[in-house]
Order: C-alpha cells, then sequence, then structure tokens
C-alpha cells in the first residue's frame, strides 16, 4: 500500500524544494539538491534527479548504506513532505529523466525569482549538464507530514 496518496505525489513532483540526506557509515550527514522528481503510477518507487559532481558525497554514502530522506517544500507555503527509504541505488539518467530535470528547473526557478533571489543564484542551484545528471531511485518506506506546525513529524495520512 502507498504512503502517500496522489495528491502528495502530484505536489513532490512540482516545482517545489528538494533535498536530499543520507549519512556515511562513520555517521557524517551529506545533503544535495535535486533537480526533478519521478514517482511511479502505484508510489511505491521515487526516482530523483541529482547532479553526480554536487551530490558526490551523498552518492558515497548511499554506496555505503542505503538510507535515504528526502524533502519536498514549498518555498512559498512551507508545506513540507519528508520521505525516507532505505534501498536507495542509482541509475543513469534517461532522456525522460533530463526533460523532467529541464522542466523542473523553469518551474522552480520561477517560483524562486518573484521572491527576490537573483538569476546568478538561481542558476547557481539548478543548472548542471545533462551529462552530470544521475538518477537515485529508492522505495518509501516512511512518510511524513514536515509542514512547520503543530502537524510537523505525523505520518501522511493516505486518502484513498
Amino acid at each position: 500500500m502507498a504512503l502517500f496518496d496522489a495528491e502528495q505525489a502530484a505536489f513532490m513532483q512540482g516545482p517545489v524544494s528538494l533535498n536530499v540526506g543520507a549519512c556515511g557509515a562513520d555517521g557524517q550527514p551529506s545533503l544535495a539538491r535535486a533537480v526533478g522528481c519521478a514517482i511511479s503510477p502505484e508510489r511505491g518507487a521515487v526516482r530523483l534527479l541529482l547532479s553526480r559532481t554536487q551530490a558526490a558525497l551523498l552518492l558515497s554514502h548511499l554506496r555505503e548504506r542505503g538510507a535515504v530522506a528526502a524533502v519536498f517544500s514549498d518555498p512559498l507555503t512551507h508545506r513540507t513532505i519528508q520521505l525516507k527509504g532505505q534501498d536507495a541505488a542509482t541509475a543513469p539518467a534517461t532522456p525522460h529523466d533530463l526533460e523532467i530535470a529541464r522542466r523542473y528547473r523553469a518551474g522552480f526557478a520561477g517560483i524562486l525569482a518573484p521572491l527576490g533571489h537573483p538569476p546568478e543564484l538561481i542558476h547557481a542551484l539548478l543548472d548542471y549538464p545533462d551529462h552530470d545528471v544521475v538518477a537515485l531511485v529508492f522505495t518509501p518506506c516512511a512518510a511524513f507530514n514536515q509542514t512547520p506546525g503543530p502537524g510537523a513529524g505525523a505520518p501522511l495520512g493516505v486518502q484513498a
């Protein structure tokens, strides 16, 4: 059974801030920004797109342990969802992945620009060459509401 519903999946695949965290066997944390998300129709697999260069430490930690946490946050409302997985693995980015990344970059840049973020910052955060994009795939084993407020930390409720 899916841990989140179709509306929540659509939110996570939209123009939201995408951050991925892991830690090495020694407990050292790592974090990387993703530039796109695809969720399988049955909501049993999550595919995040990362810069192989910018996420080098995170990818190393995932090879060691496979445990991952991903946070999806709307910078306008602070609505936030967190997913956790234990089986994270990488896969080559496909042409479809690269199209998802292009759409994500345009959409998220459109959210950030009116908030006063300079174009140079937006490009530094989001632009990397296609050959640097790698897919991170995992099965969600836990899902939480992390929107600031009294419900933060509660497991997501699934609406059929």
